[in-house]
């Protein structure tokens, strides 16, 4: 690992707190000043961290310490120095012994301290992170290095950080309910609840030549892993955040400028919070000049979710292209926002502005349906995403037949096996962890997860469920029971749909109809360069070079810390974003699925050999061209058509217009004069598009239809995979106008027919024809059934 150490000198000169480079020297500061103000002789006008009680908490402790202000209680330092290199060390005594910081801390949140900073108040926290997904990854190293052809089981072993879940399968906070599903579910899935992680090693370079597939780990350290919230933000518009606790709950702008009043925090340079001021709760409100506001904004969680399963921006209705489009005034490309430029499709519903009927106008933070298990883990070491998510859509709209409350737990995530039916009810006690935040009034009882934890911003009221965004607004969910018993359905479709049709409740995700869309980036083409001693950041190795004040390598603004031999470029084959595949998720259900790690290859040794071009590594399932279930967070009100899934063969994994595109590509394209036998002419000639030698079908197609499965469907589960072929065939649909119109020139049936239509018919009135046909032959049925019966059997 390297790091430039004289750039790194530069920047630590010129940098304390998160990485600020001061407006301000502390050379002015008097000992009557310090001694007076403590912190604030220096950074008088900075916000408050927070407020109400906890602010007063604070301010009473640190007036112990000779800080008036509270700041050494979270930072530690010495509030009564007079220069800045004193004041940035150590930390009082009394409050080290208690168990507060033990030297200056830049960023309290850093997870590495933050039991000694955040975790005075918020005890456990910090332990549960630090084994939570949001921090190990496990998922994404996981499911990379399959794709690589270097990992051939499904367990989740491999992480970030090496760690053991010391403390057992019993999760260390949640419900009683809670404890005893997890309990279970820790027992019955061994390989995605693992008890101990290995960090994913460093690459031997010298092994490159000889195994290519290596390069999977530099592609994984280099590219994948810089989310993880043990470092900080990479030093790209939209990436800039904190580490630990702040990379949620400190607010960054897109560009990274500060625009509070502290006067020794510089206003010109990106990088730095938005203002000192902590979001969380719908109690605490955040001001930023004439704005203020409460709970976490969307764009803070798409400071990271961007990538992969991209379902920050795609909530937000935003997906990548390589356009640019439109101009703006001055005939320029769209700025890019986290290395990428954007369309916009469509925002998920929850995030929209429109709203239902007796609705505020607004829209739902992510926080205000994703747990707090979700985001930081209950203690035990989650594999992947379903590992660690409890929240299912039903939870909170029910299903035609059942409110929230009458069902079981762990609805939604059978893993097709049968569950107890035992409604799960309503609680009106919140467990101890659950209080810290706003508590709300449980009216006639807290909704539960499907895992058994309650929902502590989301009540019943008579009739009602009430969402209590943490952004101050107040929501009414459309509850299906109540839609169904009012028959108060928007769409005859939906009902038909959801009332007539008990396998799309039973068997499918909610969003396997109700995604709009999904990004689906065919091609993952990576080439992974180690010749002429290239470099780039290595985040694994930064999460692991942690300082005793907590921060990581990279912490120093325009250093981005330490980095590893090889440097990474990607492009795409192609992009697409409707009608995405449909196949079966880890849960056992149906559920829409996009382009995982599809990797194609291009590796060139320190030698500058090219080891492996276009490659494609093999999996245990198939060709490493992976499909990923994905909840895609694009939830619309008008869910797809019948025809989008039964008249689709793309939808049915057969590739887009049945897989007939793309083809050819094993053998690659040379454009230039031919013969009419297609013989290239000139002989000194580029080929145009390089061959992908084991590319013999589109990215598109995942089976074939006598069921013959292509490519790798899901890395984590062993339920996950294509739609079964006993599926596929009787869902496909695709062919049926044959049925009639194949007669439509055959005057003498028609003659027969009482309810021929005159001329051509709008779809409505072609439904209501095929409907009565489908009603005349029923009854035509059951004349003849009756004829039977009466005369069938009689001899004479």
């Amino acid at each position: 690992m390297k790091i430039n150490s004289f750039r790194l000198a530069l920047v630590l000169l010129a940098c304390s707190f998160v990485g600020v480079a001061h407006a301000k020297t502390l050379d002015k500061v008097t000992q009557a000043s310090a001694n007076e103000k403590g912190c604030l002789s220096c950074h008088d006008g900075i916000e408050d961290i927070i407020g109400g009680g906890m602010l007063a908490a604070i301010k009473a402790l640190g007036a112990g310490h000779k800080d008036p202000a509270g700041c050494v209680v979270c930072h530690g330092g010495n509030p009564t120095a007079t220069t800045k290199k004193a004041a940035h060390s150590g930390s009082p005594a009394a409050l080290s012994k208690s168990g507060g910081p033990t030297t200056f801390y830049p960023d309290p949140g850093s997870v590495w301290i933050a039991d000694k900073s955040c975790g005075q108040c918020h005890a456990g926290y910090a332990e549960n992170v630090k084994k939570s997904l949001m921090n190990t990854e496990a998922g994404k190293l996981q499911g990379n290095l399959w794709s690589w052809g270097m990992h051939d089981s499904k367990k989740s072993d491999i992480g970030n950080y090496t760690m053991t879940d010391a403390d057992g399968p019993i999760p260390a906070v949640g419900s009683a309910e809670y404890k005893d599903y997890m309990e279970r579910f820790v027992k019955a899935h061994p390989d995605q609840m693992p008890d101990a992680l290995k960090q994913v090693p460093e690459v031997d370079v010298d092994q490159i030549t000889e195994h290519p597939n290596l390069a999977a780990i530099t592609y994984s350290r280099q590219q994948c892993q810089r989310c993880h919230v043990g470092v900080n933000g990479r030093e790209k518009r939209g990436d800039y955040r904190g580490a630990g606790c702040s990379s949620c709950h400190v607010p960054y702008s897109n560009n990274g400028f500060y625009e509070g009043s502290d006067p020794t925090i510089a206003k010109d340079q990106p990088g730095h919070m938005l203002v000192h001021s902590m979001q969380a709760t719908r109690e605490h409100k955040v001001t930023v000049g004439d704005k203020t506001y409460s709970g976490i904004p969307t764009e803070t969680c798409a400071s990271c979710h961007n990538r992969g399963k991209r379902i920050g921006v795609s909530y937000q209705g935003i997906m990548e292209f390589p356009y640019g489009s439109p101009f703006n005034e001055k005939g320029g490309k769209q700025s890019k926002l986290h290395t990428k430029k954007y369309a916009f499709i469509a925002d998920d519903l929850h995030h929209q502005k429109a709203s239902l009927p007796g609705n505020p106008e607004g829209g739902l933070l992510c926080q205000d349906c994703h747990t707090s298990i979700d985001m930081h883990g209950d203690g035990n070491i989650a594999g992947t995403t379903l590992a660690q998510v409890e929240v299912e859509c039903e939870d909170c709209h029910g299903t035609p037949n059942k409110f929230p409350w009458e069902l079981p737990l762990g609805y939604g995530e059978e893993f097709q096996q049968a569950i107890d039916d035992k409604p799960r009810g309503l609680t009106k006690e919140l467990p101890a962890f659950m209080t810290m935040g706003t508590v709300y009034p449980p009216e006639d009882g807290y909704l539960l997860s499907a895992r058994g934890n309650p929902y502590g911003n989301i009540v019943k009221k008579g009739e009602e469920v009430i969402v209590h965004s943490a952004s101050g607004l107040d929501f009414k969910v459309p509850v299906l029971r109540s839609i169904n018993d009012k028959d108060a359905w928007r769409s005859k479709d939906g009902k038909v749909a959801m009332t007539s049709i008990s396998a799309h409740v039973e068997k499918l995700e909610c969003y396997a109809c109700h995604a709009d869309w999904a990004p689906q980036c065919y091609g993952c083409h990576v080439t992974v360069d180690y010749s002429k001693g290239k470099t780039d950041i290595d985040w694994i190795a930064n999460g692991n070079a942690v300082g005793e004040d907590g921060q990581t390598a990279d912490h120093p603004l325009g250093t981005n810390g330490l980095t590893s031999p090889g440097k990474v470029s990607e492009t795409r084959s192609y992009l697409r974003w409707e009608t995405p595949i449909l196949g079966i998720n880890g849960e056992g259900r149906v559920s829409p699925l996009m382009p995982g790690c599809q990797v194609i290859t291009t590796v060139i040794d320190k030698n500058g050999k090219t080891v492996a071009t276009n490659e494609i590594w093999n999996t245990p399932e198939g060709k490493g061209l992976d499909h990923a279930a994905v909840q895609p967070h694009t939830a619309g009100r008008r869910a797809r058509t019948c025809e989008s899934c039964h008249n689709n063969p793309k939808t049915l994994g057969y590739g887009i217009e049945d897989g007939r595109y793309m083809q050819g590509y094993e053998n690659g394209f040379t454009v230039d004069l031919q013969t009419a036998d297609l013989d290239v002419i000139p002989s000194k000639v580029t080929q145009q598009i390089p061959a992908i030698p084991k590319l013999d079908h589109d990215l598109s197609q995942i089976v074939t239809r006598d069921g013959k499965q292509l490519v790798s469907v899901g890395s984590h589960w062993e339920l996950t995979g294509p739609l079964p072929q006993e599926m596929r065939e009787k869902m496909e649909r695709t062919g049926l106008c044959m049925g009639c119109h194949q007669n439509m020139s055959n005057a003498e049936l028609w003659a027969k027919v009482d309810s021929k239509p005159q001329g051509w018919v709008t779809n409505e009135e072609h439904q209501k024809v095929m409907d009565k046909f489908v009603k005349q032959a029923a009854a035509q049925a059951a004349k003849k059934k009756k004829w039977w019966q009466q005369w069938g059997n009689n001899d004479e």
